[in-house]
């Protein structure tokens, strides 16, 4: 058999490379990260390793010509930013990552962090190299990890290891993960609590989610404000997580006493507020730049790489494989309802999912339950993990979340010759059903909410919004998007009885301000609203 062509377009170890070098039927080719020489070496390429400094659009990826060989690409570390999946998995190329790998490195940087941080190590240091002992021992005391409090935002892989090791500092650990259920925090000194208590109560807050829109500007100015006057922020998650004018803000009014950054809104973060500021560590995103880091990363990777093109072996796979017999194309669009009814069923729950009964009817979606049931959990979990879940590994992240997944029949649902329907229940009990179909087998519908008969499409900026069955509602919705310039492109309604309640889905021209979105929630016929960008 001819050889596989693997085009390296990072720095891995030698070790790494040796290891790839010297497998049978492998040639590899190493390129700068840059757009021209990775294009010209994808012209051969089976296989590719890069970071996320390498763009790989749908443009690209569905250009045959310019990938014609193409079979895996594989991402050095979690993230998946830049990497067209849906193209990829369209055409058949793997996509894998390595998620995991640098969660110690991650998680003894953030405590370094911290210790430098409550120890003033960057002016302490700063002073004597100038040539100070002592200048202002007032100023430059510290403060100490023991007995402080450590609120962490996000209760995954490093935010656990960092909980583990400021337990033994003798720390108060207390988190905010609102998809981790309380016996599941994997130390019972760990207290889950929400993220309003968390900031009140934190001596030290540190950041350890995924960049999502739900995630994005998490602590923002009124966020901040919450915090505990002298409290102490680490990120070194994601840059897109903290609004940076807010907390500049904070630092210079003494809100807070000081941060550490690693991760920047822009990187290289030529114009951040933050960069120079006397109670600011920062860091230029090494979070996960260890030598050990690098060598488990470099190994891995190089070996998924192998045994995927060899087809022995397929881990951290974060999309899709074909299944036996179906052809992709006419799966996709049942995937796509499945994942958007996940994604609709997330904005309506008002609290943490808990069980999640699916119910496929029809011919044509009777073959594909795992995979189906796979796209509905993706699409429930995807607003709060971001690229971290995948088609692979959402039922995995599910169960990690405490919830329970299993195969029904006789939900309450419409009959239609090939429907997807799920029922949610959540923590507090309360359970709502929802269904979909397909028109022509190709644009999927969501049918149904509850009791309600709805037919709308779930795409484009959406209005959920439940309201009592009284006259008026209609033009008193529609003056108010008029009158501030919304465009309501369709308006679906389903009720209960004459009389009772109802349920309304608009799809809308552009999403509604917070501030419109406020007004229309105080409107006295209003129960719940809610929008959604599909």
């Amino acid at each position: 058999m001819n050889a596989f062509h693997i085009l390296v377009a990072t720095d891995l170890t030698e070790q790494s490379m040796n290891l790839l070098r010297a497998a049978e039927g492998v040639e590899v080719q190493t390129v700068a990260p840059k757009t021209a020489a990775v294009r010209a070496g994808l012209k051969s390429a089976h296989a590719l390793i890069a970071r996320d400094e390498v763009l790989l659009d749908g443009e690209l990826l569905n250009n045959r010509e310019a990938t014609p060989c193409l079979q895996v690409i594989a991402r050095v570390g979690t993230s998946l930013s830049g990497i067209d999946i849906e193209a990829a998995t369209g055409r058949g190329i793997i996509v894998m990552n390595t998620p995991g790998t640098n969660a110690i490195a991650a998680g003894e940087h953030t405590i370094t962090l911290m210790l430098a941080l409550s120890r003033k190590l960057i002016t302490a240091h700063n002073s004597l190299k100038e040539g100070w002992w002592l200048l202002d021992r007032k100023r430059q005391a510290g403060t100490q990890l023991h007995g402080k409090t450590l609120g962490l935002i996000g209760l995954g892989r490093v935010g656990r290891i960092v909980a583990q090791r400021c337990l033994s500092f003798g720390m108060t650990i207390i988190a905010h993960d609102p998809y981790v259920p309380e016996d599941e925090t994997g130390d019972e000194r760990i207290t889950l609590v929400g993220l309003k208590e968390l900031l009140q109560r934190s001596d030290f807050v540190s950041l350890h989610v995924p960049a999502t829109p739900e995630t994005r500007g998490l602590l923002n100015k009124a966020n901040i404000a919450l915090m505990k006057s002298g409290a102490r922020l680490i990120n070194t998650a994601h840059g897109s997580l903290i609004d940076e004018a807010a907390v500049v803000d904070a630092l210079k009014e003494g809100t807070l006493a000081g941060a550490a950054i690693d991760v920047y809104g822009e990187e290289p973060p030529y114009n951040s507020a933050l960069i120079g500021l006397d109670n600011v560590i920062h860091t230029p995103h090494v979070g996960d730049n260890t030598v050990e880091a690098m060598q488990d990363l470099s190994i891995q990777i190089v070996q998924q790489v192998v045994d995927a093109l060899r087809g022995t072996d397929y881990r951290n796979v974060v999309n899709m494989p074909f299944l036996p017999g179906v052809d992709f194309e006419s799966m996709r669009p049942y995937l796509s309802l499945a994942e958007q009814i996940g994604r609709v069923a997330h904005i309506l729950a008002r609290h943490p999912v808990r069980r999640v009964a699916v119910e496929f009817r029809g011919e044509e979606v009777s073959g594909l339950v795992k995979p189906l049931t796979v796209a509905l959990l993706k699409g429930l979990l995807a607003p709060v993990l971001g690229d971290t879940v995948s088609y692979i590994n959402a039922p995995l992240l599910a169960q990690e979340r405490g919830m329970i997944v299993s195969q029904v029949k006789g939900l309450k649902t419409r009959d239609y010759s090939n429907l997807v329907s799920c029922q949610v229940t959540l923590e507090d009990g309360e359970e709502f059903v929802m269904a979909g179909t397909l028109l022509d087998r190709k644009e999927p519908y969501i049918t149904q909410i509850n009791e309600y008969r709805l037919n709308f499409v779930p795409e484009g900026h959406l209005l959920i919004m439940g309201s009592y069955d009284k006259p008026g509602v209609i033009g008193r919705v529609g003056t108010l998007m008029a009158n501030n310039s919304i465009n309501i492109a369709s308006w679906q309604t389903g009720r209960s009885q004459p009389g009772g309640n109802t349920l309304t889905v608009l799809t809308l021209d552009q999403p509604l301000p917070d501030a419109l979105l406020e007004e229309l929630r105080a409107q006295d016929f209003v129960r719940h609203a809610h929008q959604i960008a599909l």
